[in-house]
């Protein structure tokens, strides 16, 4: 009996999350907008899944070397466009710079990070 009690207030608290994002999602989707994740210093993997697959991504090496950015879990996010929190449509664009994981970024980007 409380393992149903338990299975059952879990369903409840699933279908509740589902509910409060739906919430959110559907009160960004009323203007057309949602706001950029915080991407700096995370794996740029996290980019790939917390963006919609329809948004334009321009993805780019900022360490000066020019290298091609092939494998997303060996890089991480030095620098983003637009800021985080800005209202995301599906007419922007979203540009981020990268560095390879164990890398520093460089101080000319450090200094001009958005």
């Amino acid at each position: 009996m409380k393992r149903r009690a338990v299975v059952g207030a879990g369903a409840v608290l699933a279908l509740a999350a589902v509910a409060v994002t739906s919430t959110e999602e559907a009160a960004g989707a009323e203007d057309g907008t949602r706001p950029v994740p915080d991407f700096l210093g995370r794996g740029l993997w996290r980019v790939f899944t917390r963006l919609d697959r329809r948004t334009r991504l321009d993805v780019h090496d900022v360490s000066g070397r020019d290298r091609r950015v092939i494998w997303p879990p060996r890089w991480r996010v030095a620098t983003q466009y637009p800021a985080a929190g800005t209202g995301l449509d599906r007419r922007t664009t979203v540009m981020i710079g990268v560095v390879r994981k164990g890398e520093s970024c460089p101080p000319r980007v450090r200094t001009a990070r958005r």
